[in-house]
């Protein structure tokens, strides 16, 4: 599609003040608080926020004594929402918990039986994907390292009173026009900004503009490009007092923002051991290797794998016609050089650690920090010796 002479393609991002981004960060606290006081804690949290009201739910199996009220709230405020005039605060806010033991069917599956052999298998079937390009620095498209990059900023802004009066709700959305494949300029830029009623919408309109698009965007924009900021003209109720929220309902803007297949699986509130989440990281891990290794310069990886099974049921590589070597070879290398079951991803991506918070908002792919694992392109050369030696570039 991309590699029309013309073509648009547009992604989008959200705030952490978002009602979904709320509950994808509560869940991802409460994982994070067991995580800290039991490395093993399986964890399946859903939550659900409205006017008034934070309903945590789901699955845990842990040692770990939570508090998760004073977790809960503790998310909430660090979010921003301090203050009635907001719609929604930590204070106030009613949370209720129907929180009940993982299944023992799922358990025996995923636990590895004392004294036996067996490995620890998957926490659910399921196909998860990976994706990279070299169209950024990050190994991701423009319009989704563009839409996190407003987002962000955007609550930068709102954090540090650079704009005042913006509330913590927000959206971006950008529209990149490609020639041939290559991003040329940005077509259009969309922010929603959640804000009081002190501040004219004009002048909010100026300060979004120059203080947050124009530092991200600049360089991708011209006198053509549409910009459109509150284009209804009003967002002063935002929040859940606008929107009910749900954990895992924003599967795309936290991954590769519509440029890649998805499996369906959401990642927030649980623990590694579902591959939803981790094979997912792994598979952007392996991805983002075989791009930077120059073997291809999109890629996508499909895994998949059985409940209580440790080995993927498949291994896939699409380079979309882009690849230097032949694909087979390419999934060749990954099977010898990539540890693909659950235990080893877990160990290797290291993530029995209480950092997932972190994740919860603007994208889990393409950040520059430490913790994200799953970024590190260590097995570039690796890739490069298996997939080159003796091997002829594709026509």
């Amino acid at each position: 599609m991309l590699h029309k002479e013309r073509c648009l393609f547009t992604s989008e991002s959200i705030t952490e003040g978002h009602p979904d981004k709320i509950c994808d960060r509560v869940s991802d606290a409460i994982l994070d608080a067991c995580l800290e006081q039991d490395p093993n804690s399986h964890t399946g949290i859903e939550t659900v926020v409205t006017t008034g009201l934070c309903l945590v739910t789901g699955e845990i199996s842990s040692t770990a004594k939570v508090d998760f009220d004073m977790i809960v709230r503790n998310a909430i405020r660090d979010i921003g929402y301090d203050d009635p005039k907001k719609g929604f605060d930590y204070r106030n806010v009613a949370v209720l918990l129907a929180i009940k033991k993982q299944s023992p069917d799922i358990a025996q599956g995923v636990n590895v039986g004392e004294g036996e052999s067996k490995e620890q298998g998957a926490g659910d079937q399921g196909l998860m994907f990976g994706f990279a390009c070299n169209e950024t620095k990050a190994f991701l498209p423009l319009s989704i390292v563009l839409a996190h990059q407003l987002t962000q900023r955007l609550t930068e802004v709102r954090k540090n009173n650079e704009i005042a009066f913006l509330f913590p709700d927000g959206k971006s959305q950008v529209t990149v026009e490609y020639a041939s494949g290559k991003p040329k300029r940005l077509d259009t830029v969309v922010i929603a900004a959640h804000h009081s009623e002190e501040i004219p919408l004009e002048e909010l309109r100026k300060q979004v503009r120059e203080k947050v698009i124009q530092p991200i965007c600049g360089e991708w924009m011209d006198d053509k490009t549409r910009i459109f900021i509150n284009s209804t003209g009003r967002f002063i109720v935002g929040g859940p007092v606008a929107d009910a929220g749900l954990t895992g309902r924003k599967i795309i803007a936290d991954t590769y923002g519509g440029h890649s297949s998805h499996g369906g699986g959401a990642f927030s509130g649980k623990d590694p051991t579902k591959v939803d989440r981790s094979a997912s990281y792994m598979a952007r891990y392996v991805a983002k290797n075989i791009v930077a290794a120059d073997l291809a310069d999109r890629c996508e990886v499909q895994l998949a794998y059985a409940i209580g099974m440790a080995e993927p049921v498949s291994v896939l590589v699409h380079a979309f016609g882009t690849a230097k070597v032949p694909e087979e070879k390419i999934e060749e290398a990954v099977r010898k050089l990539f540890l693909l079951k659950p235990a080893e991803i877990i160990k290797e991506l290291e993530l029995s650690r209480p950092f997932y918070q972190k994740t919860a908002a603007y994208g889990h792919f393409g950040r520059d920090d430490a913790d994200f694992t799953w970024e590190k392109t260590d097995k570039v050369e690796a890739l490069k010796e298996a997939c080159l030696e003796k091997e002829t570039t594709v026509q």
